[in-house]
């Protein structure tokens, strides 16, 4: 099994978005959303759910798959909510358990996990305080000039559990998400972060540095003594301000390999994808993104644009939401985990497939400069696929003929 380990030293910047996810990709993102999870956990267990939602590009990555804007703040808000609302009910099957949420939803996080703990026999003081050290930390021991507005804590059946929240910067305009790990931690009170993501506003009180000076015995003691330690010199992962999604936001190698797959290769030339018959090459693009969030390893989301397209996104970048070919993967998905249920996993290896095959090919593909060409052509298309954005839905062009990276 894969395990993902991350440097707590890297941030990245996410503009805010405002603005509610529309119900016809909210309901499909709690759907497609609840799948995959359910697909992580039946192929590598609980705990790896828990490392991957302390990846940010991971996270990222996912969000893009599940239509949202590929680089804005509302991935966190919008994913977690569809999680809770997918796992949650599901808890006794899955053993994943979700609080908390944004605003007052935070604040309801203790109530939560005392009402599992009463229902699982799990240490419900001990989740709580869990719980308030991460918060206090990110607003008070690291004093960045965020704003903690949205806590999630994440449980598995054992006790073990993840946080991502998230923070508000009012002067500029950014967010910083900050993830957790349990299996990571060893302190609250010296580097206990599986990550922080967002960009540097400069100086910082850093309580949480482990060249700090002062004795952490908690961090009550931290917060009052005041002891600067700015931040060395830190790897960055820096989100752009553009909404578009331009071509050095993507790895085209990687992107070039899953439309040769999808576009110009017959399925059939995979024996083990024949398992897939009847599912065109639109959502063999996207049914191959899902597969390597699935199965990919850490490397593998360095460029977190690339998944958004498997299924566009609600503001139209890098083009609307493919609605037929998001449900289309939501039943193939759905599907091959009901049949895993049942003992027969052969489409759930052919999913996995789909990620080696673009794998082979990317080993060999050469891309050119058709780039921004794929993305008018998924326009052009948009309305066969039964595209939509926050603005409507897509309709027919006056032309087509189809554009792919390679020649």
């Amino acid at each position: 099994m894969p395990k993902l380990y991350f440097d707590n030293k890297w941030y990245a910047d996410l503009p805010l978005h405002y603005g509610k996810v529309p119900y016809w990709l909210a309901e499909r993102m709690g759907r497609l959303g609840g799948a995959i999870i359910e697909s992580v956990v039946l192929e590598y267990g609980r705990s790896e759910v828990l490392s991957r939602l302390s990846d940010p590009l991971w996270f990222q990555a996912f969000g893009c798959v599940l239509g949202m804007d590929w680089h804005s703040s509302g991935i966190t808000t919008s994913v977690m909510g569809a999680l809770k609302g997918a796992l949650n009910p599901k808890f006794n099957d899955l053993g994943i358990y979700i609080c908390g949420g944004k605003g007052k939803h935070s604040r309801q996080t203790p109530n939560e996990l005392m009402h599992l703990s009463e229902r699982t026999g799990l240490n419900g003081d001990e989740l709580v305080r869990n719980s308030r050290l991460s918060a206090k930390v990110d607003n008070n021991a690291i004093q960045d000039g965020f704003q903690i507005y949205l806590h999630n804590f994440i449980v598995t059946r054992e006790g073990g559990w993840a946080v991502v929240q998230q923070g508000m910067n009012e002067q500029n305009g950014m967010a910083r998400r900050y993830h957790w790990n349990s299996a990571q931690l060893k302190s609250f009170v010296e580097e206990p972060h599986a990550f922080i993501y967002g960009v540097n506003q400069g100086e910082i009180l850093n309580l949480t540095d482990k060249e700090a000076t002062v004795t952490k015995t908690g961090l009550l003691n931290l917060v009052k003594e005041s002891p600067a330690v700015i931040l060395p010199e830190i790897r960055k992962i820096i989100m752009p301000s553009h909404h578009d999604v331009r071509e050095k936001d993507v790895d085209l190698k990687r992107l070039g390999s899953v439309l040769a797959l999808a576009y110009e290769r017959q399925v059939t030339d995979f024996e083990s994808l024949l398992l897939l018959e009847g599912v065109g090459p639109r959502a063999i693009q996207s049914l191959t993104l899902v597969s390597e969030i699935i199965h990919g390893t850490p490397s593998r989301f360095t460029d977190p644009a690339r998944f958004s397209f498997a299924h566009g996104g609600k503001d139209g970048h890098p083009f609307p939401v493919p609605t037929k070919t998001y449900d289309q993967t939501i039943e193939v998905l759905r599907t091959a985990l009901d049949k895993a249920k049942l003992g027969h996993y052969d489409k759930q290896e052919a999913i996995k497939n789909l990620t080696l095959a673009a794998q082979a090919i990317e080993k060999k593909f050469l891309p050119n400069a058709n780039f921004y060409k794929v993305i008018e052509q998924e326009r052009r298309d948009s309305y066969k696929y039964g595209g939509r954005t926050v603005f409507g839905k897509a309709k027919a062009p006056k032309n087509s003929g189809q554009i792919s990276l390679f020649d």
